[in-house]
């Protein structure tokens, strides 16, 4: 054991316990946020200098690899982002600052435990910190409306964890074994792998992990949770809960059950099309810019969805070039929803009218967003669609293509019509809105990463094709 490999998160997790501490002496809060966002420093010096290594802890069931830094790196970076984006927002919580900032970096933590484990047992502990946390975060605001959204969320998520653990169960029983690479060796050449138990305890853990992606038909805490929670926490569930949740599908399914890829192929492919179609129909019907990026989360899972439904190479490093162009753009929209809605005290899309004129900044980042959103260049959400859709059409999967490429048309729509509100309607009043440095400095750097991805996607790229190698090796 080497717990060298593990400090990365041993790092963050001290980082939240230092946090709570900090917050029972100082009375300045924004200290806290400072603590924090500078404190991430310690596990990124840490994952830049494990990048390159590969290892194993704890008898075999965490592992460093290039994918799992992958994810380090991505996730540290949306905490870091959410958590200077809140520097404002946080005010609503009032004596529980230091809690919140907590909970997001364990949840972070337990995150990246996901990404690093190969064994069965430690998901699903890893999975329910992460849970745990979110759920608390969600009904942070203690309004009727987040109130709702924290229970909802518990309710489903309870009964999603118990679906995935009984598969695992099942999975557990039929080989003799939680550790991924040993499940493979299991079933290859075997009776087993056309045993219906099997099927059934695969098709319960897609269930479990299809809740943590919002993909259909697991989507229905999304719209009322999005909504309902503190607008930050909805930040971050959007785009660190999604990449966590792929980070274990790729894991799982690639090594444990990688011998049925055909099978689970199909399976992927038609959730990819129901979830694009779904969200996109939804989402056209919105009036609330949260509950809209609720669905749009919903079609964007759909349209990730179509990297896993892809057999061979290049399928693991889109969907991980995707997720990074998605954070960005993700982040993007929704810091400027923070800063903007938190002036106007309204998330609804029509009090948008004019904003071009009010904040015109924030409305060229939000409007950037919401194009990166649809696919159109030069942005990172351009090449992170034309990049699934090449390597669809070479895995043979050409009606799904099409689709999505309907489903892209389907969104301009809606994602457009926020663009058109800011930038054609006349504003209600002519009061500027601005921003705390903080929040300036998350959301132009979210703005730069699709801009630059979108014109040099090479970098990005690279860095995803290096990590799907790591763990496909």
């Amino acid at each position: 054991m080497d717990p060298y490999l593990l400090a990365p998160e041993l790092s963050l997790t001290g980082l939240a316990l230092a946090l709570i501490l900090l917050d029972l002496v100082v009375k300045r809060k924004g200290v806290l946020a400072a603590f924090a966002v500078l404190g991430l420093g310690a596990p990124l010096v840490f994952s830049i200098l494990l990048w390159g290594e590969r290892g194993t802890s704890f008898a075999n069931i965490l592992i460093v690899d290039e994918f799992s830094l992958f994810f380090k790196f991505l996730l540290l970076g949306v905490a870091g982002a959410v958590i200077l984006s809140s520097v404002d927002y946080v005010a609503k919580f009032r004596a529980f600052q230091g809690e919140f900032y907590a909970l997001i970096l364990l949840s972070t933590a337990g995150m990246m435990l996901v990404a690093a484990t190969q064994e069965l047992i430690t998901i699903f502990v890893a999975l329910e910190l992460v849970s745990v946390c979110l759920y608390v975060l969600a009904g942070f605001l203690r309004d009727p409306q987040s109130s709702e959204a924290s229970l909802k969320y518990l309710l489903l998520g309870a009964v999603a964890a118990a679906v995935m653990v009984y598969g695992m169960a099942l999975v557990f029983g039929l080989t003799g074994t939680t550790y991924l690479d040993q499940i493979a060796v299991s079933l290859r050449g075997t009776d087993l792998a056309r045993s219906p138990a099997l099927i059934v305890g695969i098709i319960f853990i897609a269930v479990g992990f299809g809740f943590k992606i919002a993909a259909v038909p697991f989507q229905a805490w999304v719209p009322d949770v999005y909504q309902g929670a503190p607008t930050p926490v909805t930040a971050y569930l959007s785009v660190a809960s999604k990449a966590a949740g792929f980070a274990v599908i790729l894991r799982v399914f690639y090594l444990a059950f990688g011998d049925f890829t055909t099978d689970w192929s199909l399976v992927f492919a038609v959730l990819s099309a129901v979830s694009m179609a779904l969200g996109n129909l939804v989402a056209i019907q919105q009036t609330d810019i949260k509950r809209f990026l609720g669905y749009s989360s919903i079609a964007q899972a759909g349209f990730i969805m179509i990297g896993l439904a892809t057999i061979g190479e290049e399928g693991p490093s889109r969907v991980l070039f995707y997720l990074g162009a998605y954070a960005f753009t993700n982040l993007a929209a929704f810091i400027a929803i923070i800063a903007i809605s938190h002036k106007i005290n309204s998330d609804r899309i029509d009090d948008y009218a004019g904003m071009a004129r009010r904040a015109p900044i924030l409305a060229i980042c939000l409007a950037l967003a919401m194009i990166s959103l649809t696919g159109i260049p030069p942005t990172a959400g351009f090449w992170a669609k034309v990049l699934l859709f090449q390597s669809a059409v070479g895995a043979g999967l050409g009606w799904l293509v099409i689709l999505g490429v309907i489903n892209s048309v389907v969104s301009a729509y809606y994602y457009l019509r926020v663009v058109k509100v800011m930038f054609l309607q006349a504003p209600p009043t002519a009061e500027r809105i601005g921003a705390s440095p903080p929040v300036w400095a998350s959301v132009a750097v979210s703005t730069l990463g699709i801009v630059t991805f979108g014109v040099v996607p090479g970098l990005l790229l690279r860095l995803a094709e290096s990590a799907a190698r790591s763990f496909r090796g």
